[in-house]
């Protein structure tokens, strides 16, 4: 008779299954914020945000630490789209049409760009700051 896994080895439904890609959206409507209303970017903040929460209650940690996970890939990709398409329009001839389908481009080809280094950043400074003050706060797994 087979035993079960062991608990340990049980997959993480926000981290291991495509549910992950949801806490990304806001990424994603960052890349399109030039070409849709802005109620369209809140909306996929709004969907990140759930997943972050929902994977915060989930495993019962802080909500700063989470919080991270959202704000800084939302603002990184943010601002690589308003400096691109910035760029474009004092470094290009084309059409505004061209130069926000462009901007969407790039901001959505610097999401699996960015990943990693903001992950290894935020754990780096949590690590330095409050997990020495919570050290019960583990460090999320990698997947």
């Amino acid at each position: 008779m087979s035993e079960s896994p062991p608990r340990c080895a049980e997959r993480d439904l926000y981290r291991d299954t495509w549910v992950r890609y949801l806490g990304y959206a806001n990424e994603v409507g960052e890349a399109f914020r030039s070409m849709v209303p802005a109620a369209v970017v809140w909306l996929s903040y709004g969907v990140s945000s759930s997943y972050v929460l929902a994977d915060a209650i989930d495993k019962g940690k802080k909500a700063g630490d989470a919080l991270a996970s959202v704000a800084i890939p939302g603002f990184t990709i943010n601002r690589v789209c308003a400096a691109s398409l910035y760029v474009l329009g004092t470094a290009t001839r084309w059409p505004l049409a061209v130069r926000k389908w462009t901007t969407t481009a790039l901001g959505l080809l610097a999401i699996p760009i960015i990943i990693h280094p903001i992950d290894r950043s935020v754990d780096f400074l949590l690590d330095s700051s409050l997990r020495k003050l919570y050290p019960s706060v583990e460090k999320p797994s990698s997947s």
